[in-house]
């Protein structure tokens, strides 16, 4: 015999229809449906004064609770959240900021009102692949390493288009340039890292895209801006391409900044950059970062006691190595012969350290830019070096150019080669 399936509501129907049907009395109804007679008093004047919704189930949540939140301290979280468009984690530490005598509300309770009041839209899960770079454990103090990158760009309402520059310190998260550019350039970024080194001093590492005017396809990847860190005694550092993760506490804070200053972008370039301004003073001064303890980052950084020299550093390099000065046309000399090396390095001078009575590696200041052949006059790339099986013995463990990109240096050790 199948079981019969029946609801709550369709025995208490049956209950009052039985009841009118006045075939059995109140105290036996009880018995055949279990339940006591205030219940059954009651569901009878429901059903009297609502009809077949007063039967329905009503909620057991009381009607008044001593820890409510009031509707003050809703309409401020609202505020803040309107205002900064922070999470309710920050949002809290604020509140508690404001009052510190305050109990609660709680975490779950606060992002509850955020959703109740459309203020916390959830996003599309995505399948993420995992990272497959090593964590930043090389950015151990402040100014050990920056990050750098180009925020993608937009049109602000007037039609101008804005590329903005972003410079972090990796150890702090402190926003040391939030600056919107015409364009991404070196003549354009170059002005924008001298305020910054002015400032704050100088890192002993940047770590960037692969992208101009931070990298170029030229040797080594080398490109004008980066040539002019290393003259600074900044050690260059790219992540792997199409690796954003590596670079991923600066990706984090783009992510914020779009959304607090681009969404929808403003009226004209001029306000676009207040909006920059204000993003940079908020980030740096009020907003509570989770992974510095919900501090906030200008609370941890210091300037660097590395200053910005007054005149530009010449590379030197150790006696016994040839030195050849790059012609603007990208070549050096060997023999009379010229041999192209890159435009990027145009009167800068390149240094030559002997293997054998062939080959010679190539470096600018410490970067290797891979091995030269004074037999064929030409210069061979690391990679080129490798398969070829007579170089291999003179390229054991020197890796020019995954030094930059694979392998990030000990950025706490002196570079030798650099004289004023």
């Amino acid at each position: 015999m199948p079981w019969k399936e029946t609801r709550v509501l369709s025995e208490r129907m049956r209950f009052i229809m039985d009841w009118e049907s006045e075939e059995d009395s109140m105290a036996e109804l009880c018995r055949q449906y279990g339940v006591s007679r205030k219940t059954a008093y009651k569901w009878l004047l429901r059903w009297q004064a609502q009809g077949p919704r007063g039967l329905e189930d009503r909620s057991r949540a009381p009607k008044t609770h001593p820890h409510r939140v009031t509707a003050e301290r809703v309409a401020r979280i609202l505020q803040l959240r309107d205002r900064y468009r922070w999470g309710p984690k920050k949002i809290l530490v604020l509140l508690k900021r404001e009052d510190p005598t305050i109990d609660g509300p709680a975490l779950s309770t606060l992002e509850q009102i955020l959703k109740d009041h459309g203020r916390i839209v959830p996003r599309k899960k995505r399948r993420r692949v995992p990272p497959q770079s090593r964590p930043l454990a090389h950015a151990t103090a402040v100014n050990t390493l920056w990050c750098v990158d180009f925020k993608g760009q937009f049109f602000t309402r007037d039609g101008a288009c804005c590329y903005p520059l972003t410079i972090t310190d990796a150890h702090s998260r402190f926003l040391l340039r939030c600056q919107g550019l015409e364009q991404t350039g070196y003549e354009a970024a170059r002005p924008i890292f001298e305020w910054a080194f002015r400032e704050y001093g100088l890192p002993q590492g940047i770590r960037s895209d692969n992208g101009a005017p931070f990298a170029s396809r030229g040797v080594a990847g080398l490109s004008r801006l980066s040539l002019w860190w290393i003259k600074l005694g900044i050690v260059p550092e790219r992540i792997k391409p199409g690796h954003p993760q590596q670079n991923g506490r600066h990706e984090r804070m783009h992510l914020t900044l779009k959304q607090q200053t681009a969404m929808p972008p403003a009226g004209t370039f001029r306000k676009q950059q207040q909006r920059f301004d204000a993003f940079r003073q908020e980030f740096n001064h009020l907003r509570p970062h989770e992974a510095l303890g919900m501090n906030t980052p200008a609370s941890l950084y210091v300037p660097s006691l590395r200053p910005y020299p007054s005149r530009e550093p010449q590379v030197s390099y150790p006696d016994g190595w040839v030195v050849r000065k790059v012609t603007g046309s990208g070549e050096f000399y060997w023999q009379r012969q010229p041999v192209f090396l890159s435009e990027v390095l145009g009167g800068e001078p390149v240094g030559l350290e002997a293997v054998d009575g062939r080959y010679w590696r190539a470096h600018f200041g410490p970067l290797p830019l891979g091995l030269f052949d004074s037999h064929q006059r030409r210069m061979l790339t690391v990679a080129q070096a490798r398969r070829h099986p007579q170089l291999q013995r003179h390229d054991p463990e020197d890796r020019p150019s995954a030094t930059l990109q694979d392998d990030p240096p000990k950025h706490e050790q002196v570079l030798p080669m650099y004289s004023v």
